[in-house]
């Protein structure tokens, strides 16, 4: 595991944090920091603006191959990118799910057509993405999916439901997982199409969250279409392209994650140097565990980036550790607060002279009105949930990785 960065490298990071810098302290200072946990629904025309620019300039799909219109950047560049990006407190990017993982999946499974159909708008940030997979009664189990694709013309027609699906609000695009055959064991029959979003047969309702956003969405295809164009990877082949877009998932931009989260546990450390409380022997080994946690996830992910092995056994680890970590550090943050954290903002109740944010003693905050810290605890809390849940990582990680006796399936008699 080769983890030293050539002169080019070194030179590239130079060109990456001259870049941000400056755009970030210059016309899009507004959105630096902005669009984290808790806050995705926050200025989003300026970070729209922010996904264009980086667009025009070379900045999305910094990985892709050339021919793709993508920089090709090796593994080092592509980490000093996600790196750079995180330390100069980049906002959250609308364009994650296009550029993260529509992008490889249609490089690696699409045809031609379907890389020039599909990339350009990825590429400038013209055309943002939302991901159709979780169903209501369908839980962790992908393959237990109910929504139907059946075929009508030359063309499908789409009917079922999709829950948690962010960005679906403002996504020109959804990426559906739907039943082609309904007669196939549950992990064959699935097909993986591409759906506009702006049609007839769509209805989008919005979640409210504890946090009081509502990033998420219910989506209703009530006799939606799709096109064979639409159609990644062929009638019935959906199960092998989803999960070759989930491994997608794991890239190199969850260096640039681990980063985001340095910035947020600095900060939860300041406020707890300010408040006196890392004084507390208690307190301070909490940080110190925090710390070593990030140094720990770091390393892992370094190692599972440098092996040439498909899916290394070290990758089973990654999103039960990191969202555990996550789910900690929300812990801390509201603990950091006293018993303030319970209730808001103790500046603005000082300067109201009343309870923080007009509630009652023993209230809770919702909305607009929660601070920086409730957002991340009640955030986080969703990180051990979404993505596959602590308890699926746990049977993944002792049936792939530990060669344990499978858990009991549905389907066996």
């Amino acid at each position: 595991m080769d983890l030293h960065f050539s002169a080019d490298d070194e030179a590239f990071r130079a060109e990456a944090r001259a870049w941000l810098t400056e755009a970030l302290d210059g016309e899009f200072a507004v959105v630096r920091g902005r669009g984290g946990p808790g806050d995705e629904h926050s200025l989003f025309d300026e970070r729209l603006a922010w996904e264009q620019h980086l667009g025009a300039h070379g900045w999305v799909g910094v990985g892709w191959p050339a021919a793709d219109g993508g920089r090709d950047l090796s593994l080092h560049q592509q980490v000093i990118w996600y790196e750079e990006y995180a330390r100069a407190q980049g906002p959250g990017r609308l364009g994650h799910i296009g550029e993260g993982l529509v992008g490889p999946t249609v490089i690696h499974f699409g045809t031609d057509e379907q890389r020039a159909r599909f990339l350009p708008g990825i590429r400038a940030g013209t055309e943002l993405w939302c991901q159709g997979y979780s169903e209501p009664d369908a839980g962790s189990d992908l393959a237990n999916i109910s929504t139907r694709a059946e075929r009508d013309g030359d063309g499908w027609v789409l009917h079922g439901q999709k829950v948690w699906t962010s960005l679906a609000q403002w996504a020109q695009w959804c990426f559906v997982l739907a039943r082609t055959d309904r007669q196939a064991p549950k992990h064959r029959g699935i097909s993986f199409f591409m759906v506009p979003m702006d049609q007839p047969g769509i209805e989008i309702r919005p979640i409210r969250q504890v946090t009081g956003t509502a990033e998420f969405n219910e989506v209703f295809f009530d006799g939606a279409r799709a096109t064979d164009a639409d159609l990644i990877g062929g009638v019935d082949q959906g199960w092998g392209v989803a999960m070759g877009l989930l491994a997608f998932e794991r890239g190199a931009s969850t260096l640039g994650q681990q980063l985001a989260f340095r910035n947020e546990l600095d900060a939860v450390v300041q406020g707890l140097r300010s408040s006196g409380r890392l004084d507390d022997p208690v307190v301070r080994q909490r940080v110190v565990r925090l710390h070593a946690g990030l140094e720990i996830m770091r390393w892992n992910t370094l190692r599972v980036l440098s092996t040439s092995a498909d899916t290394p056994r070290e990758a089973l680890i990654t999103k039960l550790y990191w969202a555990s970590w996550h789910r900690a550090l929300g812990e801390l943050a509201v603990d950091a607060a006293g018993a303030w954290g319970l209730v808001g903002d103790p500046a603005a109740a000082e300067r109201a002279g009343a309870e923080p944010s007009g509630h009652s003693a023993g209230a809770s905050p919702a909305g607009d009105e929660l601070t920086d810290a409730q957002r991340l605890f009640l955030f986080t809390r969703s990180d051990t949930i979404y993505g596959g849940s602590n308890q699926i990582q746990r049977t993944i990680i002792g049936e792939r990785g530990l060669g344990l006796p499978r858990e009991p399936r549905q389907e066996d008699p």
